[in-house]
């Protein structure tokens, strides 16, 4: 079964470490990888089940909020598979092991 895909933007990497660490620390999630999208802001990308991804987007964003600005926040609870070929979205060669 594919796993969701849940996204956090936010502005500043100090931002994007607390909603990395909210959400990782609120459900049972794996943390993909994080993006420098340019113009200071972050993206921290997280895959699990489609309940754990949305409990750890919204304990991110919370937890985020309260340090800095967050800019955006989706959950895909199917992402197609030809994602994973453009974006960095597949978990990685260490967690498939």
């Amino acid at each position: 079964m594919e796993e969701s895909l849940g996204v956090i933007e936010t502005l500043g990497y100090a931002t994007g470490m607390e909603a990395a660490d909210s959400a990782i620390k609120s459900a049972n999630i794996k943390l993909v990888d994080w993006v420098y999208a340019g113009g200071g802001k972050v993206n921290i990308i997280i895959r699990g089940d489609v309940a754990a991804v949305q409990t750890a987007v919204d304990a991110g964003v919370n937890a985020a909020s309260r340090v800095g600005d967050v800019r955006g926040q989706t959950v895909i609870p199917r992402p197609a598979g030809d994602l994973g070929s453009i974006f960095p979205i597949s978990p990685s060669e260490k967690e498939k092991n």
